[in-house]
């Protein structure tokens, strides 16, 4: 029977070239309709729905393509964004800008709006990640296509990733890293240390502008799997060594070199920041969520996933009771290969480090102490929701699954069906279901109709109320970033220091001022102030601040009577123009 590293070897040299091309065929047309059938609700009417399971996440996203439409479109720098958090501007590099992505897809972005250019990378992002396993599995780890398939469809489509694709454009597009995988462990072979340290370097800058987080993880579960198969192979690794050292060494020299001033953007220049509003253990996987179903799946009872799971995009794990144990009979079967168990050994540390400083079962706090509690607080990981570790064992899940299944085909009979039928009982509750979306606010005449122009010139801004914030300024984020981000308007949602220079603490919010307070709280208690004189001196002054041109009014928002009487008694009596009310306040005089 052969092990592993003898398939690696062989890379599947025997398979007919036009079978194997008839089958790539299929393989990426099945998982493009799959993706599709996901996506079906937003791919309606993608610039007028929001993804109901992450709405915030989703404006950021938009906010993030249009942004590089303005790049491309407007010269504008691909690293800082000018038009949302003015005056103070966002530090693209320090948020996950997709820069890979959404400068490429500027001109949909322009011509068919930024709604719908989300709608096509994460139906994009979900296929392509499961054609990039296939596509490594297929050529370099297993002879069946059936089986390259079964794992491209589990790296792909695992509760995981249709978790994310309630928002998360970054970790539904996670298609370069198989490839990043696949050339670290082909560092060891004869004459690749410049070839495939080059190629190894320019992938890592090109995941460094998709997603950082999944390269780390990547990076850390190379390491470990590193370290186990050392162990367990030492002599073999000792005389590979070497020859991968430069390797690594090539790609670093290049990939650094190339990303150097980029990376310091991210981490000294304006708007910069460190750590998370939160505290490591606030988002963690939860043990029990192993074996049950994540809300998106056929099998899923979203009321009992919300027990063990942080938010909709953070189902993680959930490999439902059968699935995880067909992860584990897949680890059996596979015990005799050196490199199987390594990435079992890497899937189980990662899954550990996943579930943060303290044991939770079932949503309760056990006591239990873990490791993740000794470096929760080191530089870089400090900026990682902890739960995301557990992708790592969801994609060597599959992979697993994938040799497994390429190595029952030497079984008996019996056993080989046995096997066959545990992977249908497996896959069929996972089946993901179409994610949820909402209907977005519309876009009021005032915007689409271009009335704002005669308002909004210069360095002016238009203030929407409610003014954006996370959770609760979605509709005026959202409607800016519609707008392709013509306007620019203060505060929003992004990563930035809480309140620099002072706390560089990471938040989700611009810096606290007066105004932003004070109808936070109007519009959450419908409680309407006696404003005083110094109270409008504060608002005033805030307005100058965000160089208003124009306040506006969002219909029909929460305790919208209050928040009109509130900045009634600010600024005067409003102007009912294109369908909103307008506070002119161009009288204000602003920094130039």
């Amino acid at each position: 029977m052969q092990t592993v590293e003898e398939v690696v070897e062989e890379q599947s040299a025997g398979a007919p070239v036009r079978r194997r091309s008839r089958s790539d065929v299929l393989a990426a047309l099945s998982y493009l309709a799959l993706s599709v059938l996901v996506m079906i609700r937003l791919w309606l009417d993608p610039n007028g729905r929001v993804l109901a399971g992450n709405k915030d996440d989703h404006n950021v996203f938009l906010f993030m393509l249009a942004h590089g439409e303005r790049v491309i479109f407007h010269g504008d720098s691909p690293f800082y964004s000018g038009r949302l958090n003015v005056p103070d501007g966002v530090n693209m590099m320090a948020n996950t800008s997709v820069l890979v992505l959404s400068l490429p897809l500027a001109p949909v972005s322009h011509f068919l709006g930024v709604g719908f250019s989300v709608a096509l990378l994460i139906t994009l992002g979900l296929a392509g990640t499961a054609f990039a396993w296939y596509f490594v599995l297929s050529r370099h780890l297993v002879t069946s296509r059936v089986a390259a398939w079964i794992g491209g469809l589990w790296c792909g489509f695992a509760p995981a990733m249709i978790s994310h694709a309630n928002g998360h454009v970054n970790f539904v597009s996670l298609y370069v890293v198989p490839f990043i995988v696949l050339q670290v462990l082909r560092l060891r072979e004869p004459g690749r240390v410049v070839r495939g340290g080059v190629i190894l370097g320019l992938l890592i800058v090109v995941q460094v502008f998709i997603n950082e987080e999944a390269l780390l993880f990547t990076a850390l579960a190379l390491g470990v799997f590193v370290v186990a198969y050392g162990v367990m192979a030492w002599s073999r690794a000792k005389r590979e060594a070497p020859q991968v050292v430069k390797g690594l060494g090539v790609a670093a020299l290049l990939s650094g070199t190339l990303l150097a001033y980029p990376l310091w953007y991210q981490f000294f220049a304006p708007g910069n920041y460190h750590g998370q509003p939160f505290e490591p253990d606030k988002y963690a996987t939860d043990l029990a969520s192993l074996g049950f179903f994540a809300r998106q799946s056929l099998a899923g009872y979203a009321a009992l996933t919300r027990e063990m799971s942080v938010s909709a995009t953070e189902d993680n794990t959930f490999f439902g009771p059968i699935g995880l144990v067909m992860i584990i009979v897949s680890v059996v079967v596979l015990w005799r290969s050196v490199a199987a168990r390594a990435a079992a050994i890497s899937a189980f540390v990662l899954l550990v480090v996943s579930m943060g400083p303290e044991l939770v079962v079932f949503g309760h706090r056990t006591g239990v102490p873990l490791p993740f509690g000794l470096i929760s607080h080191v530089p870089v990981i400090d900026l990682v929701s902890v739960t995301r570790f557990a992708m790592v064992p969801a994609t060597i899940a599959g992979v697993l699954l994938a040799l497994a299944t390429d190595r029952s085909r030497a079984f008996a009979p019996k056993r080989r069906r046995l096997f066959q039928v545990g992977l249908v009982l497996a896959l069929v509750p996972l089946f993901p279901k179409p994610v949820p979306v909402i209907e977005g606010d519309p876009m009021p005449p005032f915007l689409t109709q271009g009335i704002w122009r005669q308002y909004v010139t210069g360095n002016r801004t238009l203030v929407t109320v409610p003014l954006p914030e996370v959770t609760t300024g979605r509709t005026g984020m959202r409607w800016a970033t519609l707008s392709h981000l013509d306007y620019p308007t203060p505060r929003g949602y992004f990563m930035g220091p809480v309140n620099p220079p002072t706390d560089n603490t990471g938040s989700w919010n611009a810096p606290r001022r007066f105004t932003s307070d004070l109808l936070y709280q109007v519009r959450e208690y419908g409680i309407r102030p006696q404003l005083t004189a110094a109270d409008r001196a504060r608002i005033t002054e805030d307005l100058i601040f965000w160089r208003a041109a124009v306040v506006v009014l969002v219909p029909n928002s929460r305790n919208g009577d209050d928040l009109e009487a509130t900045l009634t008694d600010a600024l005067g009596a409003p102007q009912l123009i294109g369908g909103v009310e307008v506070w002119d306040v161009r009288y204000l005089a602003v920094p130039s």
